[in-house]
């Protein structure tokens, strides 16, 4: 990794930048991006920066074609251009204008190696996230199998609720609340792509009507606020072991409203219950049937979801994990992404250090993600500063306890902590239910698998101590930041999607923890924070 210096209008930042990637990537995964419309081929000239010093790649043809022998002398290179060889400066004087979608990291993906070469006509697909807190969304072309750019911004129906129930209960007691939030989600995702199209191939309108295909997936909750169908029956208990309809009434009239006029708008059905496509999505990516029985899956957010392989049936669950996972609910939570707090660790003067995503010093922190509050709670736990119940030894008062003295957008408060508390005890009680259901025993896992932009980040020791993971041997966890992306792009290129995920589906039996003897006295039992309670 290099160290990326740049002085922007804002102030200094100071970023992680692999080696070999260009300044426009590092900086595309931020708040600052450049001015931009050719994905990165140096033909539009818009993405200009000011070089300083440091290890990078020479000027190429296209920025002796874009910018004349003064600029040059001045230092102005393009940012699609220049790539870090090392350690470098930059200077970013005319940033584009802000934007809530950022690139996601190519780290957070896994690679895809089809295509579909018999295609002549509407090449792309989209492939999209539709997540409680956060939608992410990638343009392919499927013909050559190209990945062109991908997005991740914020759901909007967050104004009507961090929680999926929350936002179901509302479209019920408001009429004309639903279709207000599925054309909330819809927006977002048609603003995503027309934000890749702008920037990464220069074309709008036109490349909208040549998308072929847009495969969404979701959690039960989602799918169905979107398609205006199956809301009801998620809010009926007795309807949470069978499949929810989530397909919308006029499918003809509902594509329309997508302003992709070739486009199979795909919405694979969920499971059961408030078990999704997403989580089908993840067992497609991470290939875990392909794994020996035993192989477990954790998607780690809002809404929590877990598949247990044992050699013939996924057994599977769905917990309301909350949002502390997601850094939602926290009094200074945030997304996983740049300047968030991480990671947390000890240090030998009784301190603190504090590592942020983009690389950027303690001081510069906005907030912490779920990844970081689960390392905080463990390192005030070794310190003893936290006890097992989740009080602090000496209260922190009102405004929490800062792990950077300086910085009071570092502080824990006991509010976060018992959050925190609740999500993991109630995704653990779902495991326990998940292996009792198999007839299986902690000493039979073989793999986990853990899933969501939560997992990215996370420290395996940290979760394992304070009973978020259970107490596996490292080399059997696996950490997937977007899974359930990756897995839809996987479906986006492969000749037969829906057949992809039926064939996934035919294989579940889904659980409901509401009707599982002894879950809440297991739940009750997972509280404190210690290692997860390993008798089945």
């Amino acid at each position: 990794m290099a160290t990326l210096h740049l002085h922007a209008p804002d102030g200094e930042h100071f970023l992680d930048v692999p080696i070999g990637q260009s300044v426009r990537d590092a900086l595309d995964s931020t708040e600052l991006r450049v001015r931009a419309a050719c994905g990165g081929s140096g033909s539009c000239g818009a993405c200009l920066i000011r070089y300083v010093s440091g290890a990078v790649t020479p000027l190429t043809v296209a920025e002796y074609m874009k910018i004349n022998a003064a600029e040059r002398a001045e230092g102005l290179r393009l940012a699609c251009q220049m790539r870090l060889n090392g350690d470098a400066e930059v200077r970013l004087d005319h940033p584009a204008p802000p934007s809530e979608w950022k690139s996601i990291p190519l780290d957070d993906l896994l690679p895809v190696s089809r295509s579909l070469p018999e295609l002549e006509h509407h090449i792309y697909g989209v492939a999209v996230d539709l997540g409680t807190t956060h939608i992410r969304v990638a343009l392919w072309d499927r013909k050559h199998g190209k990945r062109i750019a991908t997005r991740r911004g914020p759901n909007p129906q967050g104004i009507f609720g961090a929680d999926v129930l929350n936002r179901l209960d509302s479209v019920r007691s408001h009429p004309g609340r639903g279709a207000e939030m599925a054309k909330l989600a819809r927006s977002a995702i048609v603003q995503a792509v027309r934000d890749i199209l702008a920037r990464d191939v220069g074309e709008v309108t036109p490349m909208l009507a040549e998308i072929g295909q847009a495969i969404i997936v979701g959690n039960t909750a989602m799918l169905a606020l979107l398609s205006g169908r199956g809301g009801n029956e998620l809010l009926d208990p007795e309807a949470w072991q069978r499949q929810i309809e989530c397909q919308p009434d006029d499918p003809a009239h509902w594509s329309s409203e997508w302003f992709m006029p070739h486009a199979e708008i795909l919405l694979p059905q969920p499971v059961a219950g408030f078990v999704g496509s997403d989580l089908v999505a993840d067992l497609i990516a991470t290939g875990l049937i392909d794994g020996p029985p035993g192989s477990l899956l954790l998607d780690v957010g809002t809404n929590t979801e877990i598949a247990l392989w044992d050699g013939e049936t996924l057994h599977l669950t769905s917990v309301p994990g909350g949002p502390a996972f997601e850094g939602v609910g926290i009094r200074h939570g945030m997304a996983a992404e740049p300047r968030a707090i991480c990671r947390v660790s000890a240090t030998d003067d009784n301190g603190f250090e504090l590592g942020l995503i983009g690389g950027e010093p303690a001081a510069a922190a906005r907030g912490i993600c779920g990844s970081g509050l689960a390392d905080a709670v463990a390192v005030l736990l070794q310190a003893g500063m936290l006890r097992p119940s989740g009080r602090f030894a000496a209260p922190p008062g009102p405004d929490g306890f800062r792990l950077d003295p300086a910085n009071p957008r570092s502080a824990i408060t006991a509010g976060d902590v018992d959050a925190f508390q609740r999500a993991k005890a109630a995704t653990a009680a779902a495991l326990v239910a998940l292996l009792r259901s198999a007839g299986m025993d902690w000493d039979q896992v073989r793999r986990l698998c853990v899933c969501g932009a939560f997992g990215r980040h996370l420290n395996l020791r940290h979760a394992q101590a304070v009973g978020l993971l259970p107490a596996l041997d490292s080399c059997t966890v696996e950490l997937y930041a977007d899974a359930t992306l990756s897995g839809c792009e996987q479906a986006l290129l492969n000749p037969d999607a829906r057949a992809m995920f039926s064939s996934l589906t035919a294989k579940t039996k889904t659980i409901n923890l509401s009707l599982v003897d002894g879950y809440d006295d297991t739940y009750i039992n997972q509280l404190r924070l210690r290692p997860l309670i390993q008798k089945v």
